[in-house]
């Protein structure tokens, strides 16, 4: 009995020196941390390995973030390193990675029944990245419910897609595959898992289209999702006022389709009279829409991208760079981010003092946050990319590629990654993580927990601007 309670009481002192003095942000990062360390113990296991395998220390730790991170990165063949049940369970790893742990953790405390504290619901709006509390579980309830099934589904169909079109010679191997491209497109993973990634599938119209379908699914936002779905039965209920989306959900929808738009018509403009020179107008059109989506985060491939002309990567590069939507699959600075700088790029040329779109207006706070967050994120990656041109022996184009791959969590290379040197991978490492957990996430790691007012202001004065 007294054993009891002593572990109690330990537990109970541990608690509140946790509350006390770690954030929801900084336990966020630690939960990220151990599930990484967790992937890489169950990654080194010869259960989920070819027999023989052998790989290093820091290639095992590299996969582990890879993994976690949903960046799709490797420095081996993933092939001849891991066995089916290795595959498997890389597909577990991308659930709990790509739909965020907390996320992942809160459903089953669901299907358990079990009461969801003030302190978890805290870090799950930490770790999804919302402003506030109400409605939390229920857009995780929601959320999950829609993604889990939309991979069930099109696993099915992709399973039968294979098997009848004959690109998998028999039913098992068709559902294996199957089920995998489902999991790897909704969770934006990018992992090659055959070593040719998508390329046997370039003429295969409906196949691609699927897969751009689920990776917008997976990178539009979960906010988003949650709203779409209210909206459809919202219209079914037929009140007499229409739904109103919030302004995150048509700022992110907006900025994702817009990206989407323009990367699809400038890919195929740089494309058609190279590499897209032999293909159909339907072929380069469809090309150019895949590309446009999978370099925004699932890093899926149709071509090697060392065919692409150096403005293409550039292009690629960009899209990577800016990624998906906060609170998604998704990594990079993050589509809203980029909108309201742009909108407040904008509204300085007009001399506008407030930024309005949509009919509301933008907060001063976020205005300041997205200017912080883009341009810590390209000066992150700038020296990271002056880092490796000193420590490696790559071009220029191939580590511009291989840095904005690896923070937006995107997962394409132009094949220098098991190149890379000891502070090579461990740089691409760290940009992963970060991409992963968000730059601003990143910054608020070093924020104390309670912050005291100054109790003063200095005086303003001007300085010469430009």
């Amino acid at each position: 009995m007294a054993k009891h309670r002593f572990f109690y009481g330990y537990k109970r002192d541990f608690s509140r020196f946790i509350s006390s003095h770690v954030s929801s942000i900084q336990l966020i990062v630690i939960y990220y941390l151990i599930l990484t360390s967790i992937a890489f113990v169950l990654l080194k296991l010869p259960y989920f390995r070819v027999p023989g395998a052998e790989t290093s220390l820091l290639d095992d730790i590299f996969m582990a973030v890879s993994t976690v991170s949903v960046t799709g990165l490797t420095t081996f063949n993933i092939s001849e390193v891991f066995n089916h049940r290795g595959v498997i369970l890389l597909e577990i790893l991308f659930q709990v990675g790509g739909l965020g742990i907390m996320m992942v953790s809160t459903f089953f405390l669901i299907l358990s029944r079990k009461k969801i504290s003030l302190k978890q619901r805290q870090l799950i709006m930490a770790d999804m990245n919302q402003p506030k509390l109400s409605g939390i579980v229920r857009l995780i309830r929601t959320t999950l419910g829609i993604l889990l099934l939309l991979q069930f589904v099109f696993g099915v169909i992709f399973s039968i897609h294979f098997y009848v079109t004959e690109h998998h010679p028999t039913i098992i191997e068709s559902i294996y595959y199957g089920f995998y491209q489902s999991i790897s497109a909704v969770t934006n993973s990018g992992f090659d898992v055959t070593g040719t990634s998508l390329i046997p599938y370039a003429n295969d119209y409906f196949f691609l289209i699927c897969i751009i379908l689920l990776i917008i699914i997976g990178g539009i936002g979960f906010p988003v999702i949650m709203e779409i779905k209210e909206w459809l039965f919202f219209k079914k209920k037929r009140r007499g006022y229409p739904f109103r989306f919030s302004l995150f959900s048509k700022l992110a929808i907006s900025s994702f389709l817009i990206l989407f738009v323009l990367g699809t018509i400038f890919i195929y403009l740089l494309e058609r009279k190279h590499l897209f020179a032999g293909m159909d107008g339907m072929q380069t059109w469809i090309h150019s829409m895949f590309y446009s989506m999978t370099t925004r985060n699932a890093g899926l491939q149709l071509n090697q991208l060392g065919e692409f002309q150096t403005p293409t990567l550039l292009l690629f590069s960009t899209l990577m760079f800016i990624g998906c939507s906060p609170s998604s699959v998704g990594g990079g600075v993050r589509t809203t981010t980029v909108a309201i700088v742009f909108l407040y790029m904008v509204s300085f040329i007009k001399s506008e003092e407030k930024i309005s779109i949509f009919g509301r207006r933008i907060s001063e706070e976020d205005i300041k946050k997205s200017v912080v967050v883009f341009n810590l994120s390209l000066l992150m990656c700038f020296v990271s990319v002056l880092i490796l041109s000193a420590t490696e022996n790559e071009s220029l184009i191939s580590l511009i590629v291989e840095v904005t791959s690896a923070f937006g969590t995107t997962g394409l290379s132009m094949g220098i990654t098991d190149d890379l040197s000891v502070v090579g991978k461990m740089i691409i490492c760290a940009l992963m993580f970060i991409g992963r957990i968000g730059m601003l996430y990143t910054l608020m790691l070093f924020v104390p927990k309670e912050m005291k007012d100054k109790g003063y202001i200095y005086p303003t004065e001007k300085i010469i601007i430009g």
